[in-house]
């Protein structure tokens, strides 16, 4: 400073010199945050619901999506599902059955699927008196275990040697008390640290990516479903449904309908154009009458007539119906895979060196036969149970060493044909004689009368084939 002389101490300053200020300017509106969500994408899961007759591969079909997926798997039957503090099952039973398929690794286990059978059964009841303890209660408690949340599961001890649990070290002591009298351990203290330590170790499981398939029959459904979508048949002209009297009435398989199920469907499919025998009228003028499954047509509100309630309705967006399985899937059903009921049986004759053969149109009538049980293709096995039980007791110790099951076999109008040794070209050329019996039948029904000449040899062709003539 100016004034200041020799030997003074700096002056100091309590607030720094600040530049000069711009005049103000009009107040701006202050920006807002930009808010940036830096956590990683999840994909929520869309829990499925599958529809459809007894036997037709519900609960298989999830096996096998668990087998080629190479996750953790458990079935959980909703029968004996109960309300928590009921005698029963409570609903939290499947996750800990899952835990134990993942062999107690939680990470697994949380990735795992989980299949609800016969989900049908939990529908709400109208019990005269008491409480339905087993339907709509058991409904709700599926409903945060279907959408999500954290479980709380205590591992029970093993029943072994060591009593342990399975999340317990090898070398500790918990497990149960001994009653022998000799054990110095037994008493007030011993037998409650023993218990203690017998409870088991608690696993916290998330279901939020655990995968719900639930499978059931719903019987009575498709009736429903008709009655909501289906006009009226009262008035001259209204169209009337028949009965069909070769199905049971579980069958939800209907013929034509095509105006109605093209505009409930979200897709369709136009039926082909029927091949007509008569060269005179034009293909188009006819299609095939194509085969329907009435359960496409579902809705939520067909199930929560049925007793669902629209909670856990809205927690399954997927549902997939089923339809009953026809002559040509039974055999092959039969047949192709690795474990088919055809190769059991003849495994079984060839523990006692005995070959067991059926013929093409013998395979046709048990499929047929098994079409008529209503219970899918576990009607298979009854039907080859029948046929072979009495070849399963006399064959095994005695001379035969062929067995040949064929049409009439499988008609029950012949008993099996038995072979022994020596007879192997008698048996390969009966073989060969009902294989060509059975090609000259189908070439007969599927024989068409295409290249033909003029209206007489339509005419007589068609007499022949058994189609009739013009009148």
């Amino acid at each position: 400073m100016i004034d200041e002389f020799p030997g003074q101490q700096p002056t100091m300053r309590v607030y720094p010199s600040q530049p000069p200020t711009a005049p103000p300017t009009p107040a701006s509106p202050p920006e807002a945050p930009t808010i940036l969500d830096t956590s990683p994408l999840q994909i929520d899961k869309s829990n499925i619901l599958l529809l459809g007759p007894s036997g037709v591969g519900k609960t298989l079909m999830a096996k096998t999506l668990a087998r080629v997926l190479d996750v953790p798997f458990s079935m959980s039957d909703c029968t004996p599902f109960t309300q928590a503090g009921y005698i029963g099952e409570d609903a939290e039973v499947c996750i800990q059955r899952l835990l134990v398929a993942a062999n107690y690794d939680v990470a697994a286990a949380e990735n795992g699927i989980i299949c609800l059978d016969e989900i049908d059964k939990l529908a709400a009841a109208r019990v005269s008196h008491g409480k339905d303890v087993s339907g709509e209660g058991v409904q709700q408690a599926l409903l945060k275990l279907v959408e999500g949340t954290t479980v709380q599961i205590q591992a029970k001890p093993e029943r072994g040697g060591s009593g342990r649990s399975p999340g317990s070290v090898p070398g500790s002591t918990g497990g149960f008390p001994s009653s022998s009298p000799l054990d110095s351990s037994r008493g007030p203290t011993a037998n409650s640290s023993s218990t203690a330590a017998g409870k088991g170790e608690v696993y916290n499981v998330r279901t939020d990516n655990i995968l719900f398939i639930c499978t059931g029959a719903f019987v009575g459904l498709h009736r429903m479903i008709m009655d909501r979508i289906s006009k009226g048949s009262m008035g001259f002209g209204a169209p009337v449904r028949a009965a069909n009297p070769e199905s049971g009435s579980h069958d939800t398989m209907i013929k034509g309908e095509d105006e109605l199920f093209k505009k409930h469907l979200p897709f369709f499919v136009e039926p082909e154009i029927e091949d007509a025998p008569n060269p005179f009228v034009p293909r188009q003028a006819k299609r095939k009458q194509q085969m329907y499954n009435t359960l496409d047509l579902i809705e939520p509100t067909d199930l929560q007539k049925y007793g669902m309630i629209p909670e856990l309705i809205g927690r399954i967006p997927i549902s997939c119906a089923l339809s009953p399985l026809d002559e040509e899937a039974l055999v092959r059903v039969l047949t192709e895979p690795r474990n088919s009921l055809l190769k059991q049986y003849e495994r079984l004759f060839q523990l006692s060196s005995i070959e067991l053969r059926f013929t093409n149109a013998a395979l046709r009538e048990v499929a047929k036969s098994a079409t008529g049980m209503g219970t899918g293709a576990r009607g298979l096995r009854t039907v080859l149970e029948r046929l072979l039980g009495k070849c399963m007791f006399e064959t095994p110790g005695s001379p035969v060493k062929h067995v040949l099951i064929t049409q009439d076999v499988a008609r029950l109008k012949t008993a099996p044909l038995y072979f022994q040794r020596g007879q192997s070209h008698n048996f390969h050329a009966t073989i060969a004689q009902e294989e060509e019996k059975w090609e000259d039948e189908l070439r007969q029904e599927e024989g068409t009368i295409s290249d033909v000449n003029s209206f007489e040899e339509y005419r007589k062709k068609g007499l022949v084939a058994g189609a009739g003539g013009f009148m």
